[in-house]
């Protein structure tokens, strides 16, 4: 039997027994309707994990007993950091959750000249809040320990000059420059448009902030398809996938 991987922000220690919060609780307790002396594993996206077996099923809280920890995060060792236009409704939920399958680290959604999406004030906060839970229920299934960062969502002019990583690639069907002709990077950041790609103005503007262009093949994808494939090639060339 599977045994379930719990996120919690709480503070997590070997050998103490808590109450996990009321969202952790009631997913235990309601839907996957565990009951006490079941084993689960613990983590809050610090580090590393831990063993734990529920003691007590309330009707609001659960009471586990924390095992003994677990350092293993899973992570790639290459730091991916995926800029990624702002898509409509379930697509960039699928963005967001197969990118932290692939073990990318940093996340940051774009307003781009072709973003429809029409978000701000509370409206995008309840949407950032949504969003970061897609990314640690994925960690959830995929047994990530260390949850990948996600930025505010800004626009693409705002986060090109802050990007740091050692190699910088904006991905667009009119480049000719492949993967496999790059040398292996300490660290990438990627940068894709939503629905319709990015401006040939923003593609300049990518290029002044030392982006390089980037084609994964003849065809055009779409920007759910995109990030997917460029990620799996970067972890099959550079990380820990193959």
């Amino acid at each position: 039997m599977r045994i379930p991987r719990i996120f919690t922000h709480q503070t997590l220690t070997s050998d103490l027994k808590i109450d996990l919060d009321e969202n952790a609780s009631r997913h235990i307790a309601k839907v996957l309707r565990m009951e006490v002396g079941r084993d689960l594993t613990l983590f809050n996206g610090k580090g590393g994990e831990y063993p734990s077996t529920i003691i007590d099923v309330g009707k609001k809280i659960v009471r586990v007993e924390v095992g003994e920890f677990s350092p293993q995060d899973r992570q790639s060792p290459l730091p991916i950091h995926l800029g990624i236009g702002i898509s409509r409704g379930e697509r960039f939920d699928y963005v967001l959750q197969k990118a932290t399958e692939l073990g990318v680290s940093r996340i940051t959604p774009l307003f781009t000249e072709r973003t429809e999406v029409k978000l701000a004030g509370p409206r995008l906060e309840k949407k950032w809040q949504h969003w970061q839970q897609v990314i640690i229920s994925s960690c959830e299934q995929c047994q990530r320990n260390l949850v990948p960062e996600l930025n505010p969502a800004m626009k693409l002019d705002e986060w090109l000059p802050h990007v740091d990583e050692a190699a910088r690639f904006v991905l667009h069907h009119r480049s000719e420059i492949s993967l496999s002709e790059t040398q292996a990077p300490k660290s990438v950041a990627l940068v894709i448009g939503p629905e319709g790609g990015l401006s040939e103005t923003e593609i300049v503007g990518c290029g002044s902030q030392g982006f390089q262009s980037l084609t994964l093949g003849p065809r055009v994808f779409r920007t759910e398809t995109a990030p997917l494939a460029a990620i799996s090639i970067m972890q099959y060339l550079w990380g820990d996938l193959g």
